[in-house]
């Protein structure tokens, strides 16, 4: 049986993105390392990648702030891929309302064929990316490492991002609710009827993703350069889910959300929920909490846990995810570089990189692209 091709950016072109009036960057590498100085644009070429899946990018920027400051307001992202069903083309883009505000709304375009929202990008582009302001996630807050967690499940489930938003957006609705000094309890209880079936929904994907992403980190605990790590999700509906069958956690959180109506009135806010669960990472060779560990400990397992969920969607999916790693080799001695670059090889993942650097990039091998970025200029390094 012929073997598919994986998933591959083949051609990025930009519009009025960033500091970018107009960028195309064609490419048949898998490794592509981005080197320059800082502020020339490399980092902007990610985010425009990361933004090619639902959601806000790599960044979480809101639309607005993307478009270049001498443009004339709207920006466009649009890529040619190579996909294991084929070529495709995918486009994003931004502008304002009629009304001249600033919606934070974007046009989706697949194959020449406008979506009704970014979440079918999940359908066809899996992405993961590791940034320099996720170098202390693990010692920082709640928020932050449930949103690392949910783009990891997303990268195995692409619904997952959807359910999210709903999720979210029935909890806004029942918060305002709340807030009314006569509030409809019937209204009420069908909001919460639809926050619980989400809820369940959420948590049983986090659990299963992180099945797979144990199996994954403990094939590779003895092999990776990378410390291992354990992981987990602490929260009350995981915990729930755990002990009894869905359908009853379901009227379970219904039922707690009833109850709690006066207490989510006066915080403002609802307090029982996923949206207040937490991921939780332990490095495996000292068997201390992640945000115990050094800096450069925590990029490590970061890298780490990136590589296990990479092996983890191939194996289940079939597609390796594009991995987006900025700034990734900086603080790695050479010995880490090269067995990153190898892992990354042995994925088969296309990997882009960046770093200020071209010589951190000098064992990527023959086969990895070089391209040089300054004043958003984009230029190829030919290599021998």
């Amino acid at each position: 049986m012929t073997q598919k091709p994986p998933l591959r950016i083949a051609r990025l072109t930009l519009t009025d993105f960033r500091n970018y009036a107009g960028a195309r960057l064609e490419t048949e590498a898998s490794l592509i390392a981005l080197a320059g100085p800082n502020g020339a644009g490399k980092t902007n070429l990610l985010e425009a990648i990361s933004l090619l899946a639902p959601g806000r990018g790599l960044r979480g920027a809101q639309f607005d702030e993307l478009a270049r400051q001498e443009g004339h307001g709207p920006w466009a992202v649009a890529a040619e891929l190579q996909t294991p069903d084929g070529p495709l083309s995918l486009g994003t883009g931004w502008s304002q309302s009629d009304g001249g505000g600033t919606s934070q709304s974007r046009l989706v375009v697949i194959g020449g064929r406008p979506q009704k929202s970014s979440g079918s990008l999940g359908q066809y582009m899996r992405l993961l990316w590791l940034t320099p302001a996720m170098d202390r996630l693990f010692a920082g807050s709640a928020s932050d490492r449930r949103h690392f967690l949910d783009r990891l499940v997303q990268a195995f489930d692409p619904e997952h991002g959807s359910r999210v938003s709903v999720f979210e957006k029935v909890m806004r609705e029942r918060n305002l609710l709340l807030e009314e000094s006569h509030a409809d309890g019937t209204w009420l209880s069908s909001l919460e009827a639809h926050m619980a079936e989400a809820a369940v929904a959420i948590a049983a994907a986090r659990i299963s993703a992180l099945e797979a992403l144990r199996r994954h980190i403990g094939e590779a605990r003895e092999l990776s350069p990378f410390p291992w790590s354990k992981v987990d999700v602490e929260g009350e509906i995981e915990g729930l889910l755990g002990t009894m069958p869905a359908v009853r956690v379901e009227d379970e959180y219904r039922m707690m959300l009833g109850e709690s109506r006066g207490l989510d009135r006066a915080a403002g806010r609802t307090l029982r929920g996923p949206h207040r669960s937490d991921f939780q990472v332990v490095h495996g060779p000292k068997d201390m909490p992640a945000g115990n560990s050094s800096t450069g400990e925590q990029k490590a397992l970061l890298i780490g846990l990136i590589l296990a969920e990479a092996r983890a969607v191939k194996e289940l999916s079939g597609v390796v995810p594009v991995l987006l790693l900025d700034e990734v080799a900086a603080h790695l001695d050479r010995a880490r570089r090269e067995a990153l670059f190898a892992s990354l090889r042995g994925l088969g993942a296309q990997a882009w990189m960046t770093g200020t650097d071209e010589g951190l990039f000098g064992g990527l091998g023959g086969e990895a692209a070089l391209f040089h970025v300054e004043d958003a200029e984009i230029s190829e390094v030919k290599r021998e």
